[in-house]
C-alpha cells in the first residue's frame, strides 16, 4: 500500500507497498514513487561522478578472488553472474542509507509490478522505516491485517522467523506475501505491551476500499483511506453530496490513509483552495529545477465551510500533502496524532528488462516550505485514541472535531503534546 504516490505519468508518488510509502499492500503500502523508463545507459557518462579504473580495481580483485577460491559450506550450488552482479548493485544502493533507495532483482520487481497492478496476495499493511525499524504506518481497512489486530506504529521484528533488521523492505514484503490463504506469522514489538507479540495473518488478495461517508448529526463525515486511481472520482461525488446537502461542516478522515497518487491529492486540495495556490513542493535539491505543484481553479469550497482533518501515524504521503495544504492555508485544522512523516519522492529506473533501481530524487515541502519527512504534521490538537477506545468503539478524536466544528472552538487539549500554532478556522 505501501508507505507508497504514483503520478498518473508515471510518477509513483508511495502509494501502499507498496509505505511505501504505492501500494506495497504487501499486499499493502503506498508510497511517494516515479517510474523513470529512461535507461540508466543513456545519461552522459561526463556528467556522472563515476569511479575511475583505479577505483574500480578494487571491486574486480575481490570479484576474481570469489569466482577463484570460493567453496560453499552448505550447498554445492554457485552463484550465477547476475546474482553477483545484482548483489553489487544492490550493494550501492544500500550504501545510501535510505530505506527507500533499493534494487529490485527479477523476483522482487515481479513483486512490485504485480502490487502496482493490483494482482498480488497479502495481508494489507503499509510499512515503512521509523528510526531504523520496520513500522506498520497503516492497516488497511477491511484487510486480514486489521482483521487480526494488527495497529498504525506496530513494529515488525519477525517474518515467518526472518528477522527485519537484516532485511529490506522489499525482502520483507517478499516474505510477507504469499499463496492465498495461507498463514504468515508476524512477530511485533507494540508501545505499552512488555513482551512481543506473535501474530498470524491469513494472506488474501487485497481490495482496498477508498471511501465511505456518514452523517454525525449536521456534520458530514468522509473517511478517505486512500489516493487510488478511484479515489478523485468517489472523493468527488461524496463532495457534490455535501455540496448538495447545504450543510457546511465538514471532517476529511485521513486516519490510516498511507497515500497514493499525487495528482490525486493535488486535485483534493483545488476543490478546496482558490485558484494557483501552493499544494506541495517537490526539492529535487541541487539535482534538478524544483517542481510546485498549484491548485487548478476548480473550486467549490465556499467561506462559510468549517473543516476538520483527523490524522495519526497512519496517515502518510498524499495524506499529509492535502492536509497540510489545507491546514496552512488555514481552510482546516488538524485533529488527532502525528502523522507518518513519508516525504520522499522515489523514481524507478529499469537497470535491464527484469530488474529496476528504486531511488529516492526529491522530498515534498508543505506551501510554507516545512519538509513533511522531517518530523511529520503536529496537530493542531492531539487526541490520543487508545486500544481500549477501539476495541469499545470509541472514537474521542471524531467526538473533539464534531465539538470543534459545532462550536468553532478546540476542545481542550487532552495530551502532551506541541501543537500547531496554525489559527482556528471560523
Amino acid at each position: 500500500m505501501t508507505g507508497t504516490i504514483v503520478s498518473m505519468q508515471k510518477h509513483i508518488h508511495l502509494m501502499p507497498l507498496v509505505a511505501v510509502a504505492f501500494f506495497a499492500f504487501l499486499g499493502g503500502f503506498f508510497f511517494g514513487t516515479a517510474r523513470n523508463e529512461i535507461s540508466a545507459t543513456s545519461a552522459s557518462a561526463g556528467s556522472l561522478d563515476t569511479p575511475s579504473a583505479t577505483d574500480m580495481e578494487s571491486v574486480w580483485k575481490a570479484w576474481k578472488l570469489l569466482d577463484e577460491t570460493y567453496v560453499a559450506a552448505t550447498s554445492s550450488e554457485g552463484v550465477s553472474k547476475d546474482e553477483r552482479i545484482w548483489g553489487m548493485i544492490s550493494g550501492l544502493a544500500t550504501s545510501y542509507d535510505d530505506p527507500y533507495t533499493s534494487f529490485m532483482p527479477p523476483l522482487e520487481k515481479e513483486g512490485f509490478d504485480q502490487e502496482i497492478q493490483g494482482t498480488f496476495g497479502g495481508v494489507g499493511i503499509e510499512i515503512g522505516m521509523r528510526e531504523g525499524i520496520l513500522t506498520v504506518i497503516a492497516p488497511l481497512k477491511g484487510t486480514p491485517a486489521e482483521t487480526a489486530g494488527i495497529r498504525a506504529g506496530d513494529f515488525i521484528l519477525e517474518v515467518d522467523g526472518h528477522q527485519t533488521q537484516s532485511l529490506s523492505i522489499d525482502e520483507t514484503i517478499h516474505y510477507i506475501r504469499g499463496e492465498v490463504g495461507t498463514e504468515v506469522l508476524l512477530t511485533i514489538a507494540r508501545e505499552g505491551e512488555s513482551e512481543f507479540l506473535n501474530i498470524p495473518v491469513t494472506r488474501a488478495i487485497i481490495e482496498v476500499p477508498t471511501i465511505e461517508t456518514k452523517w454525525v448529526d449536521d456534520i458530514f463525515v468522509i473517511a478517505l483511506y486512500n489516493f487510488g486511481g478511484t479515489s478523485v472520482g468517489e472523493m468527488r461525488e461524496a463532495l457534490r453530496t455535501f455540496v448538495q446537502s447545504g450543510a457546511s461542516h465538514l471532517v476529511l478522515d485521513l486516519r490510516g490513509n498511507p497515500g497514493g497518487y499525487l495528482e490525486a491529492a493535488v486535485e483534493m486540495a483545488s476543490w478546496f483552495l482558490p485558484p494557483g495556490e501552493v499544494v506541495v513542493t517537490e526539492d529535487y535539491g541541487a539535482n534538478r529545477e524544483t517542481r510546485t505543484h498549484r491548485t487548478n481553479g476548480s473550486t467549490v469550497s465556499k467561506p462559510s465551510w468549517r473543516i476538520a482533518i483527523l490524522t495519526d501515524g497512519g496517515s502518510a504521503s498524499a495524506s499529509e500533502i492535502l492536509a497540510g495544504a489545507l491546514r496552512e492555508h488555514k481552510k482546516a485544522v488538524l485533529i488527532g496524532e502525528k502523522t507518518f512523516g513519508k516525504g520522499s519522492v522515489q523514481e524507478i529506473h529499469d537497470i535491464t528488462p527484469d530488474t529496476s533501481l528504486k531511488i529516492t530524487v526529491a522530498r515534498w515541502l508543505t506551501p510554507n516550505g516545512v519538509s513533511i519527512s522531517h518530523n511529520g504534521l503536529v496537530p493542531d490538537l492531539t487526541v490520543n485514541r487508545t486500544r481500549e477506545d477501539v476495541e469499545q468503539k470509541r472514537d474521542p478524536q471524531l467526538d473533539a472535531a464534531v465539538q470543534y466544528l459545532q462550536t468553532g472552538v478546540l476542545p481542550e487539549q487532552k495530551a502532551t503534546s506541541t501543537a500547531s500554532s496554525t489559527p482556528i478556522v471560523q
